[in-house]
């Protein structure tokens, strides 16, 4: 537990550094980071996406790799492809940017359903298959994508299917005017060079050994009875939380909801300073992990019914252990 409060107050202080405000990005990257998950950030431009994910890379001095996803980008130009050599006569692998331990999709629903699944396959398998072979992807990574709610000419919006490969969807918030005041002044003093680089950094090491210490944090069975049984309800939600509410679910949260809990929840607790998880830590989690996996009807969209004020209604209706 010292050894990982060590680690994460060298991120967060190299965070700091470069990022004003955004708390809730910096510990929804670092829980990504320890679940060892994917994470879909969704925000309007100019709210410091990219240099989050910048900052967390410069601090682990991990391989980093931004892609812009545009129309035309092809899975080849994410995964890889096969180039002739004249000179010896044969052909030879070049891999793509998906090849790095951090990897930022900038604008994921600019690319094509095609880029997008080769993507997602990489995300979830952990591999890319170039000319027959298959290429493992580093260890650790993460992949931080994000997604431009109030551009919609061009998208190709992410199938539900892909969405739930993301651990976790933050919707990232415009910075107070405080923030935004600092943000100015640390501009004038040079602190947000892009060539200044943290002056105190992990290892990958590091992060692999944090990511073993939080999978080891302790979950009662109670917890994971609560787990288990929120997932549960968002599949049947009309006897627990009424009629209205419950008929705006079209589809409740996979499986893969329990595990997201499972594992972010453990991460929660770590960054607490916690060998062991709490109600309360899944009860914060639950728009992170919930909002891009219970579905809404068209009817919950015309009323101005977010996934929020369900999951909110959900957690009231199961009692907290």
């Amino acid at each position: 537990m010292a050894r990982a409060r060590q680690i994460l107050d060298t991120v967060s202080t190299a965070y700091s550094a470069r990022m004003v405000g955004q708390e809730r990005l910096r510990t929804s990257l670092l829980l990504a980071l320890m679940a060892g998950g994917h994470i879909l950030l969704e925000s309007v431009p100019g709210l410091a996406k990219t240099t989050a994910a910048s900052t967390l890379a410069d601090t682990v001095k991990a391989d980093f790799k931004r892609i812009q996803c545009t129309p035309d980008l092809l899975p080849s130009d994410i995964t890889g492809t096969q180039i002739y050599d004249a000179a010896s006569g044969t052909f030879r692998t070049v891999l793509g940017p998906v090849h790095a331990n951090f990897v930022l999709l900038d604008e994921i629903n600019r690319s094509s359903a095609k880029t997008q699944s080769a993507m997602l396959e990489a995300m979830q398998e952990r591999q890319t298959t170039i000319g027959g072979e298959i290429h493992r992807v580093p260890r650790p990574f993460l992949v931080i994508a994000t997604q431009n709610p109030i551009e919609q000419e061009g998208t190709y919006e992410l199938p539900e299917a892909q969405m739930d490969r993301f651990l976790l969807k933050e919707i990232v918030e415009y910075p107070s005017p405080a923030d935004e005041l600092e943000v100015l002044a640390r501009i004038d003093s040079g602190a947000l060079d892009p060539d200044r680089h943290a002056t105190t950094t992990i290892s990958l090491a590091d992060v692999e050994q944090l990511q073993d210490i939080s999978s080891r944090v302790y979950v009662d069975p109670a917890i994971r009875n609560y787990i288990v049984s929120l997932v549960y309800v968002t599949r049947n939600p009309v006897p627990y939380i009424g009629e209205t509410l419950g008929g705006y679910i079209k589809y409740g949260s996979s499986p893969r909801g329990s595990i997201a809990f499972l594992a972010a929840s453990r991460a929660l607790a770590l960054l607490a300073g916690r060998s062991y998880v709490i109600p309360e830590d899944v009860r914060n989690l639950r728009h992170l992990v919930l909002r891009h996996r219970v579905l809404l009807t068209f009817e919950a969209e015309a009323e101005n019914v977010r996934s929020e004020d369900v999951i909110d209604a959900v957690f009231g209706a199961v009692p907290t252990p």
